[in-house]
């Protein structure tokens, strides 16, 4: 639903930011699909802001954890820095703002919920971020990112949030049962050019848990992530 310039100045107000242009926050709310339906609207979409704030958003988060960790190597700063800024991490920061509530979407992908929505609210994160830089620049860019992602550092860390569910999975079980998982495919369904696959986590001969995914491997990050929340592992 569009919104008055009065209540994207009102959201802005609750980030901590004072818009001099808001047509600029009101772009990185329009997702492409929306101007499809609504030609004669001025300001464009939000890609290229997302673009820009991509960028912002890895600069802000590679120098906080650079400074944070200054004995970790380069390789666990870059697995850090990917569990903090990935599609989960961000799309539930822009949640925790509110921004559900004022993204401009066409009829249809209004209906979408799930992972499609997912991406559609990290990539307007990113807009935002794009939309702040440019009209108050980097610092004010900065102080959002940091009052949205900063403190998700502390947990990324202690859950080991920074490995993928299969490296996370083997190391527990490994730990706990002394037992090295497996993964055997139970289902593959659809024509070639769109398989699913489902497959089974096991340790010994128990099935721990399933998981589905368009690859054998999507397939086994979901099963992992699956049976370290079934063993309470995470």
């Amino acid at each position: 639903m569009e919104r008055s310039d009065g209540e994207y100045m009102a959201f802005a107000e609750t980030m901590g930011v004072r818009f001099k242009d808001i047509d600029l926050l009101r772009e990185a709310f329009t997702h492409r699909s929306y101007l499809n339906e609504h030609r004669n609207l001025k300001t464009g979409h939000n890609e290229r802001l997302e673009f820009l704030g991509d960028a912002v958003l890895e600069l802000v988060i590679t120098e906080y954890l650079f400074r944070k960790y200054p004995d970790e190597p380069e390789g666990r700063l870059t697995a850090y820095r990917s569990a903090l800024v990935n599609t989960n991490s961000i799309a539930d920061a822009a949640v925790r703002w509110g921004m559900n509530d004022y993204l401009l979407l066409s009829k249809g992908e209004s209906k979408d919920t799930g992972r499609a929505r997912q991406y559609i609210l990290a990539n307007t994160f990113e807009a935002v971020i794009g939309a702040v830089y440019l009209d108050q620049g980097y610092d004010k860019a900065k102080e959002f990112i940091a009052n949205s992602l900063f403190n998700e550092i502390d947990k990324v860390v202690q859950q080991r949030l920074w490995q993928d569910a299969k490296s996370r999975f083997q190391e527990e079980s490994q730990e706990r049962t002394g037992i090295t998982p497996s993964y055997i495919v139970q289902k593959e369904t659809g024509p070639d050019h769109d398989k699913r696959f489902m497959i089974g986590l096991y340790i010994g001969d128990d099935l721990i848990a399933t998981g589905e995914g368009r690859s054998k491997q999507d397939a086994e990050q979901a099963a992992a992530q699956a049976g370290l929340e079934k063993k309470g592992w995470v």
